[in-house]
């Protein structure tokens, strides 16, 4: 490969790209959120990764998840197995742990990780994951997108960068008891949350960021 690849992110630093190279990232789910996480992290260079889905392509998840096609659908692929082509298609060399699973069912596997990503759907699991994470010392950034509103839909969304001796969700109000019971109570009957590939890819775009510049600094 050419030694050039990487040159036009030489801004970062002098040292970015054996830092991002080093560093290990965890990503439970790679639907919208979590596909968009893995294109560009595997475009900046990073090659090691701890990866969690259980789920397959459907014709509905074409609409946002990225490196699906039509055949992908209709051969029910696994989103993990898109996940690996992606990074392996642009870093032939990296190290991708994956499992077809939820990530408490693998737990240990995290722990290897520096930065994790919340790609998940619900407040639970956002809770979960980053009692997780603050029980590893790990840095938890959590992306999520919502639509409220009928007559004018109006698109919200967080990034949220949640580390080891800093704020949590809960101090920040965004994780709340009323949010998780309301959460529980509808449990079964929520329906599906919309979702769209424009928001995804912005709140991606910011979560990678923030990676890079812990990463880097």
């Amino acid at each position: 490969m050419s030694g050039d690849r990487y040159s036009r992110q030489s801004f970062l630093g002098q040292n970015a790209k054996d830092l991002i190279s080093r560093c290990t990232v965890g990503i439970p789910g790679l639907g919208g959120g979590g596909s968009h996480v893995v294109q560009q992290l595997a475009h900046i260079g990073f090659q090691n990764y701890v990866l969690y889905d259980d789920d397959s392509v459907e014709e509905s998840n074409l609409n946002r998840l990225i490196g699906a096609e039509v055949a992908d659908s209709l051969a029910e692929t696994p989103k993990l197995h898109l996940a690996k082509m992606m990074i392996y298609g642009l870093q032939p060399q990296a190290s991708v742990q994956g499992f077809a699973g939820k990530w408490q069912d693998h737990p240990e596997p995290m722990r290897e990780c520096q930065i994790v990503f919340g790609c998940v759907d619900s407040y639970k699991g956002r809770e979960e994951l980053e009692i997780a994470c603050r029980r590893y010392l790990t840095h938890y950034i959590d992306i999520g997108m919502d639509v409220h509103g009928k007559d004018k839909p109006v698109i919200g969304g967080q990034v949220i960068l949640s580390s080891p001796g800093g704020l949590c969700m809960r101090c920040m109000g965004f994780l709340t008891d009323e949010k998780l019971g309301q959460e529980a109570a509808r449990y079964g009957n929520a329906g599906a949350r919309p979702q769209v590939v424009w928001p995804n890819g912005v709140l991606a775009s910011t979560a990678v960021g923030l990676a890079v510049d812990l990463v880097t600094n």
